[in-house]
């Protein structure tokens, strides 16, 4: 089963800190986005390990965009 860590709002994305076959735990911080003067980290709610990463620093995502894909 995949989990699909999706933006909330249109932002920039500052930083990625995962890569394609890591592992991650539950609450890891995945990315970090700035919107409005303001960041905000995307964690993972599960563990699991890193099917894709969609995204690079300096892109801008919007609102629903999937930006790192995770599997059990």
């Amino acid at each position: 089963m995949s989990q699909q860590i999706v933006s909330e709002l249109v932002a920039n994305v500052i930083a990625v800190h995962v890569e394609a076959g890591q592992r991650v735990e539950a609450g890891s911080e995945v990315a970090l986005l700035e919107s409005m003067k303001m960041e905000i980290p995307l964690l993972a709610e599960h563990a699991g390990t890193v099917e894709a990463v969609h995204v690079a620093p300096g892109d801008v995502v919007q609102e629903g965009d999937a930006l790192v894909v995770l599997s059990d």
